[in-house]
């Protein structure tokens, strides 16, 4: 590969083509919503529900927004390479071109980093209500006491024989687990008390790597290991997909999140979309020290949407006397 065919244009070009190609992990846009932001930061006032059908007697009776609310800073994020010209000149085994797909990938998996770390901290991180994210107190209005954190005893999963460790359960096991968070999920209520999830038909569940292929088998196979009928299968009215993130730090817990609502458990929020800048050919840079450097920029964050539509399920397994 020529010095020419490496110049600051076409390297650009690359890192913007393998940029577009992916938008990052797929459970980002199941699990969170995507705004454009032109200040410092956003307040989300929004975040209430729409009121019910009434019988109209007297006037009309307007519903505005909650009081609650939270606000968002975008925050200035980066990465920079740096690429002596003699390795330029020298690359005749495309290593350049894999250094900048591995710095577009790299920019791709930020949303997910950020997320996660929303995730991770949901136990200690206030959301709009004023209760952590995950949190067994959220109450609002007409809602009563309402919990998005749970634990299920493994002892308690209603199967036959062993159920496994909570970093190691059985399928039949984890399939209960699942089901229970997708239970808790449509009970929820909405601040004047109504059904808030009644119309929930699709679901993912995030899980550590350790439980990727146990969760991967309670939802993608028909039969159970046995020749049973497996039950999640067997629910249509539900469509459940499993994510592996291996950025969580834990072994025995799964979030259930909903994923068909208009307004999702997350946000991602963006100032200035991600550019790439170069100092590179003939610049002050590459004088001084005969090098090139690529570097990634972007405005933006992320924060919690509604509780309501994730369940953090803890396994635990009681030891029997």
């Amino acid at each position: 590969m020529s010095l020419a065919e490496l110049s600051s244009r076409a390297i650009i070009g690359w890192f913007y083509k393998k940029l577009n190609a992916s938008d990052g992990m797929g459970w980002i846009q199941a699990i969170s919503n995507y705004f454009t932001s032109d200040q410092d930061s956003e307040e989300y006032k929004w975040i209430g529900q729409s009121p019910v059908m009434r019988e109209w007697v007297g006037s009309r009776q307007a519903k505005g927004f909650t009081t609650n609310g939270i606000t968002i800073e975008n925050k200035h994020f980066e990465a920079t390479i740096d690429i002596p010209v003699k390795h330029l000149r020298r690359d005749k085994t495309g290593q350049i071109k894999v250094r900048i797909n591995e710095l577009a990938n790299r920019t791709n998996s930020h949303w997910a980093l950020l997320l996660s770390d929303l995730i991770k901290r949901g136990e200690s991180n206030v959301c709009y209500d004023g209760a952590y994210f995950f949190d067994e107190n959220h109450e609002e209005g007409k809602s009563g006491k309402q919990s998005n954190k749970i634990t299920f005893d493994l002892n308690k999963a209603g199967v036959n024989g062993e159920v496994g460790t909570p970093d190691v359960p059985t399928e039949a096991a984890l399939r209960q687990a699942i089901l229970r968070g997708i239970q808790q999920i449509i009970s929820f209520k909405d601040d004047q008390g109504e059904p808030l999830n009644e119309n929930a038909q699709k679901f993912l569940v995030m899980v550590p790597t350790n439980l990727w292929f146990i969760a991967k088998a309670c939802v993608a196979v028909p039969l159970s290991v046995g020749g049973a009928t497996n039950p999640v299968k067997v629910l249509s009215d539900l469509d459940i997909a499993v994510a592996s993130n291996p950025r969580l730090n834990w072994t025995d817990k799964i979030i259930v999140f909903r994923t068909d609502s208009d307004v999702k458990a997350l946000i991602r929020q963006e100032e200035e979309a991600v550019q790439i800048k170069a100092k590179a050919e003939n610049s002050e840079y590459e004088f001084d020290n005969d090098a090139h450097q690529y570097g990634v920029d972007t405005w933006r964050n992320a924060g919690y949407g509604y509780w309501q539509n994730s369940v953090l399920v803890t396994l635990t397994k009681v030891e029997k006397a």
